[in-house]
């Protein structure tokens, strides 16, 4: 694998292009690139020898590669085209970026969003330039239209109206626009064109790069292949703007924009293409006045969008079309579709979930993570628990847990009452996909309140085993206490369950020092292994109220000394503060009330603060240096984290390289000046 960070940047006019794939799109680029100011046709591959050879006979590409892979090998590649069909996407563009290679990857980014924060963070690891290829926002009629917008030509901006959509071939189930294992159907294809021009004028009318709805409705047909076949959605953003997409592949009609506003509208009667090599025009009607034309001078769409590439090269991504707005668009395109119904067979709940790169799961040779062992468990317990708590869908949860193993996190923390048994579910489905339940450590929780008797800690247990689909776990904690029952109860049950060995390790969540130092008096006089583990809340944000019921913290100067007294290792949890250090607490923002309930107050700006201080000074973002303070306490600390996304794991992993002084542990708790 090529190092990218060693990599010499191609001057400018020279950047050598890889297109990978040989079909429409591929042809379309490989045709305007001579017209382009920056790039050079450098090689094309292909899993069929014959078409790579005859695709470079065609576009004059000095070399021909029979194989994806080899052109990924080839020196003289700056930068990749992925126009394979959209399945493929992902796996190729991730590729392409641990070659070293900058990326434009073809319309969809990939068949779901959270597949695509893959491929982000592919080329955030390997510092190569990453776009999806939505050529219409590179030209200079996009780019007037934004202006125009917003410079408040039609007022105040109410409506848009956007369509792409065509009446395709003769129904064929073999088509790649029917073929459910292609990802047909027209939302995929061509639906994020007006999606895209929706969320891009909706930002500028508000001076932004983009907006995303604040919810999506939609009706549409799904054929008998299981795509869609036509369909059209409403996008409601604030402040009452309204959005009315359209698309279809056995749809023909109109395709064009219009703009609605206080003062009038904005026609577009060519917005994908742009006139393609021809001057071409949008049409200005206002109240009052006759209607205007305004011209736009010609552009080639793929030229444009090579040229765009090359300039950014250094920035990584481009403006025209952001990592972020790529993310937000797939967003609306997955709620698109699943307000129609619509699913392909891939993404069936029984359905075999690759990995991004396509190749086996392993934790990489660069992974940060670091590891300590507990006493009784003879594993590895990665410094970082993964909570599994919040994932929607089993790709989802497949991607984020596959990042975090490949950064070397061997510790999946999940429950029996979380998503009513789902996330127990996507889990254990995760581990047999992937062949590794013997190198990662489950944590296992029950006895939730108002269950919360040795009884159903029993039942629970055996119900999480079997969704889990594994006869133990590593780690198991009562996720509640009830006092009315001795703890010594709770004891010969867990102990009982640890000597069949459905149970390793054992302790207690939301259980006070207390009664945790009662539960192993009681294990020491009867022979009992002890409550070795707890997950109660901690973190350098203090909490004055927790988020449920008959939470605990163990924040208190009390807790704090018996835990530095102990022998028992803390799993905390909102390690993070619910997000109190990524920057969405602000004195002055209250809308989320219970981040304001848990953690607002002057104590905690002022931690913030400091947190923001040393982030600044060492490089990286504050929460990090909030992991890092709980991993500097003076007794074993694992803290559980909760990542929506593969960016948040990296955030977080950065604090597990920060190195604190005693002094300045003691100063971000406001405890030192």
């Amino acid at each position: 694998m090529q190092d990218s960070t060693h990599r010499t940047p191609p001057a400018a006019g020279t950047v050598g292009w890889g297109i990978l794939g040989t079909g429409g799109i591929a042809a379309r680029f490989a045709g305007q690139l001579p017209r382009s100011r920056t790039g050079t046709l450098a090689a094309v591959g292909s899993r069929f020898p014959a078409s790579a050879r005859d695709f470079a006979r065609r576009f004059a590409a000095p070399r021909a590669h029979g194989s994806y892979q080899d052109l990924l090998d080839d020196d003289t590649v700056d930068a990749v085209y992925v126009a394979t069909p959209h399945p493929q996407h992902v796996e190729w563009a991730v590729r392409a970026a641990e070659s070293g290679k900058h990326v434009l990857v073809e319309k969809p980014m990939a068949v779901r969003r959270a597949w695509a924060t893959a491929v982000v963070e592919a080329a955030v690891r390997a510092d190569v330039f990453l776009m999806e290829g939505y050529m219409y926002r590179c030209t200079p009629q996009t780019a007037k239209l934004v202006e125009l917008v917003g410079d408040g030509a039609v007022g105040d901006l109410h409506h848009i109206q956007a369509q792409f959509s065509f009446g395709g071939p003769g129904f064929d189930a073999g088509h790649r626009l029917f073929a459910n294992a292609l990802a047909g159907g027209g939302i995929l294809d061509v639906g994020g064109y007006p999606v895209s021009m929706a969320r891009l004028l909706a930002g500028a009318a508000a001076g932004a790069p983009f907006a995303d709805p604040e919810h999506t409705t939609a009706a549409g047909t799904v054929g008998g292949t299981g795509v869609d076949e036509w369909a059209l959605a409403t996008l409601h953003f604030a402040g009452g703007l309204t959005a009315q997409v359209a698309t279809g592949v056995r749809l023909a009609d109109e395709n064009r924009v219009r703009v609605y506003g206080s003062r009038g509208f904005l026609d577009v009667p060519d917005p994908w293409f742009c006139g393609d090599g021809e001057p071409t025009s949008l049409m200005l009607h206002r109240v009052g006045e006759d209607p205007r034309e305004i011209r736009i001078p010609p552009a080639h769409l793929y030229a444009a969008e090579a040229d765009t590439v090359a300039d950014h090269l250094a920035d990584r991504q481009a403006p025209q079309m952001s990592w972020a707005d790529t993310l937000g668009n797939l967003a609306v395109q997955d709620a698109w579709r699943a307000a129609l119904g619509q699913r392909y067979d891939s993404e069936r709940d029984d359905a075999p979930v690759p990995t991004a790169s396509g190749r086996p799961l392993a934790r990489r040779a660069d992974a940060a993570m670091s590891h300590a062992r507990i006493p009784g468990l003879d594993k590895d317990v990665s410094r970082l628990v993964m909570g599994v708590d919040n994932q929607p869908d089993q790709i989802h949860a497949s991607v984020v847990f596959d990042d975090f193993f490949e950064h070397g996190g061997t510790a999946f923390d999940t429950a029996y009452h979380y998503g009513g048994g789902r996330l127990e579910r996507q889990l254990g489905r995760w581990m047999a996909d992937r062949g590794v339940r013997d190198d990662v450590v489950v944590i296992g929780k029950g006895a939730h309140t108002p269950d919360c008797d040795p009884a159903s800690l029993s039942r629970q247990l055996a119900v999480s085993l079997e969704r889990l689909g594994t006869g133990h776990v590593d780690i198991y904690f009562l996720h509640r206490d009830n006092p009315d029952i001795p703890a010594g109860e709770f004891v010969d049950v867990l102990d009982e369950h640890r000597r069949a060995g459905r149970i390793g390790v054992y302790g207690g969540s939301n259980w006070s020092p207390q009664r945790v130092d009662e539960a192993n008096a009681w294990a020491r006089r009867n022979g009992r292994q002890p409550f070795t583990v707890l997950s109660n809340h901690l973190s350098l944000a203090r909490a004055h109220a927790v988020p449920w019921e008959g939470c605990l913290h163990v924040s208190d100067p009390d807790a704090q000394e018996w835990l530095r007294a102990g022998e028992v290792a803390l799993f905390p949890w909102s390690s993070q503060a619910r997000g109190f250090f990524t920057g969405r607490a602000r004195p002055d923002d209250t809308g989320d009330a219970e981040l304001v309930r848990c953690f607002y107050s002057d104590e905690n700006f002022a931690r913030l603060d400091r947190a923001r201080v040393l982030a600044r000074e060492r490089g990286v973002h504050p929460t990090a240096i909030a992991l890092a303070w709980l991993l500097h306490q003076p007794y074993p600390v694992f803290p559980l984290i909760g990542p929506r996304q593969v960016s948040e794991t990296r955030t977080s992993l950065a604090g597990l390289g920060v190195s604190l002084s005693a002094q300045e542990v003691a100063w971000l708790d406001l405890r030192a000046e």
